[in-house]
C-alpha cells in the first residue's frame, strides 16, 4: 500500500516552499489563491496533504508555493519563471503539472514560456483568463484588503465558492465570521498574486501551446464559466475539456470522477 503521510518539507530554487506526500513518479502541484506564501503550517498544512490525498495515492506529489516576497508589479511571467527554475534545478526533465484555480493560472503560464518544464498539464477550475464576474470580483476583493476589510473579504472569496444564492450568503457570513489570517508581508504577496491574475489573459497565446493538457471545470463556477473554459480547451492544439455542468470552483475539483479522469489522462502515452 502506499505510504500518504508527509515525506519532507523546504524550498526549491529561489525560496518556493514544498512539501512531498506519496510515493511513485513525481507530480507537481500548484495550489490556488492563499493568504500567504509561507510553508503551510498546522491546520493548514493538514488541509493541504488532505486535498492531495487523492492524487497521493498513486503519485510522489510536490506541492509547491509561490515564492515569498514577490517584487510589488510582478507578472504572472513573472511567479512562471521561479517555478520554471525550480523544477529544471530539482528534476531531470519535464514532469506532469496540476494547476489549481490560481495555480491553474500559473501553470498555464509556465507550459506556454517554459514548455520543456511541463510533460502534461492538467488545469483544476482554471482557465485561460478569468471570466467577467471573476474578474470583477477579484478586483473587488483587492480594493477590500487595501483597505484593511479583510473580513469582508474573506466572506466574499467564501461566497464566491458556492453556486446556490442562499449558499453564498451562507458562506460570506460564515467567512466574515471567522476572518482571513492576514498579516504583513502575507497581505502583500496575495495582493501582487490577485493584481497579476488581474492583469492575465493567455488567450490569443493558446494556439502556440502544445502541451497535452486537459481542463476540468464547473459550468456554474463563478470564477470562470462555461464560455471561458470551452475557449481555454479549444483553443489549444492538444486540450480537452471535461465540464460538469451543474458544479461550482470546488464541485468540479472535487467531484469522485475528476482524479480518475486526471491520472486516465496523465497515463496516455
Amino acid at each position: 500500500m502506499v505510504k500518504r503521510q508527509l515525506v519532507d518539507q523546504g524550498r526549491l530554487g529561489d525560496g518556493l516552499a514544498y512539501f512531498r506526500v506519496g510515493a511513485g513518479r513525481p507530480l507537481v502541484y500548484l495550489p490556488g489563491l492563499t493568504t500567504h506564501h509561507r510553508p503551510p503550517q498546522g491546520t493548514d498544512r493538514w488541509f493541504q496533504v488532505r486535498q492531495l490525498r487523492p492524487f497521493s495515492r498513486h503519485r510522489e506529489v510536490w506541492w509547491v508555493q509561490r515564492r515569498e516576497s514577490l517584487a510589488p508589479g510582478a507578472t504572472m511571467a513573472d511567479i512562471a519563471r521561479d517555478y520554471a527554475a525550480a523544477l529544471r534545478g530539482r528534476f531531470d526533465g519535464p514532469v506532469d503539472v496540476v494547476g489549481s484555480s490560481t495555480g491553474g493560472t500559473v501553470a498555464l503560464q509556465l507550459a506556454a514560456d517554459h514548455p520543456d518544464a511541463v510533460r502534461r498539464l492538467v488545469l483544476l477550475s482554471s482557465a485561460c483568463r478569468l471570466g467577467p464576474l471573476g474578474l470583477e470580483e477579484e478586483r473587488s476583493l483587492a480594493e477590500l484588503l487595501r483597505r484593511g476589510r479583510t473580513r469582508e473579504a474573506n466572506g466574499q472569496m467564501m461566497s464566491m465558492l458556492a453556486v446556490s444564492p442562499r449558499g453564498r450568503w451562507v458562506l460570506a457570513k460564515l467567512g466574515w465570521l471567522l476572518g482571513p489570517p492576514l498579516k504583513g508581508e502575507g497581505l502583500s504577496d496575495m495582493l501582487i498574486t490577485i493584481d497579476a491574475e488581474n492583469a492575465w489573459d493567455l488567450t490569443t497565446r493558446l494556439p502556440a501551446i502544445t502541451t497535452p493538457t486537459l481542463v476540468i471545470g464547473g459550468g456554474r463556477d463563478r470564477y470562470y464559466g462555461t464560455d471561458v473554459f470551452h475557449d481555454t480547451a479549444s483553443g489549444l492544439p492538444n486540450g480537452r475539456l471535461i465540464l460538469y455542468p451543474d458544479k461550482g470552483h470546488v464541485g468540479a475539483q472535487t467531484d469522485r470522477k475528476t482524479i480518475s479522469e486526471v491520472f486516465r489522462f496523465l497515463e496516455q502515452p
